[in-house]
């Protein structure tokens, strides 16, 4: 599979030990990638370098083969993007919104129908009275609605309820079977189980390990009454500053 997504030595220094220091890492064509690390480990610092949103003070990313620094406006046609802090504009209503993307989009309407139903939204209530919840949904809506074959989400599904974020889950894996590739920040131990092929763990700043998958699936146990946790796996990782068997 090809590199679509690239990360090469990027550092943001921000004092204090805030920040991302020699951080690199590639996202293959049509797979899911786990970002994975506590709040301020870095993630979300990342994700703006890949949307050209800040410039890093060394390394540097890309995206498409195209410098994510240099060309933001022709990278972020391909890209769906799901911010760590939803900011959509209380003045409107959420169907309103959506027209307004979709024609910055250049997309018709029937893909954000077909999502406002699938995540039970009535777009047509005014955003500033709607719950976080809800407008976590309007922001997946608005992250799908065009196609995108790339798709960035930080913390994606905060503030949904239980069914929800399954529901969530069931998107992201037909996406994957449509060979739509996604890098995934996510706290949710169990979203990350079920959708990502690979984890990235990063830790103040730092890249602490990559798992496969396919290797964490080996080690669950047979003929156990415990289920395998990934949550126990990965928080020995916390736990002992990164450090595991």
């Amino acid at each position: 599979m090809k590199k679509v997504i690239s990360v090469n030595g990027l550092t943001k220094d921000y004092g204090n030990n805030q920040g991302v220091f020699d951080v690199s890492f590639e996202v293959r064509q049509g797979e899911v990638f786990g970002f994975l690390g506590p709040n301020g480990a870095g993630k979300t610092t990342t994700m703006r370098n890949l949307l050209g949103f800040i410039k890093g003070d060394a390394g540097n990313c890309s995206i498409l083969d195209l410098d994510c620094w240099k060309k933001p406006s022709e990278i972020q046609k391909h890209i769906g993007y799901v911010a760590g802090e939803i900011a959509l504009p209380d003045s409107v209503n959420g169907q309103s919104l959506i027209e307004q993307i979709a024609k910055m989009r250049g997309c018709t309407l029937e893909r954000a129908s077909e999502l406002c139903e699938y995540f039970d939204i009535n777009p047509k209530n005014k955003i500033k009275r709607m719950s976080k919840g809800m407008k976590q949904k309007i922001a997946l809506v608005l992250a799908f609605m065009h196609d995108p074959e790339i798709i960035l989400l930080d913390e994606p599904t905060s503030g949904l309820d239980p069914l929800m974020q399954e529901k969530f889950c069931d998107l992201i894996i037909r996406e994957k079977e449509r060979g739509k590739t996604i890098l995934l920040s996510s706290h949710i131990f169990n979203e990350v189980e079920k959708t990502c092929d690979r984890v990235m763990i990063i830790r103040q700043g730092k890249i602490v390990t990559e798992v496969d998958m396919k290797d964490v699936e080996k080690q669950k146990p047979e003929f156990v009454v415990t289920k395998f946790s990934l949550e126990k796996y990965f928080m020995e990782f916390y736990r002992k500053g990164g450090e595991t068997k």
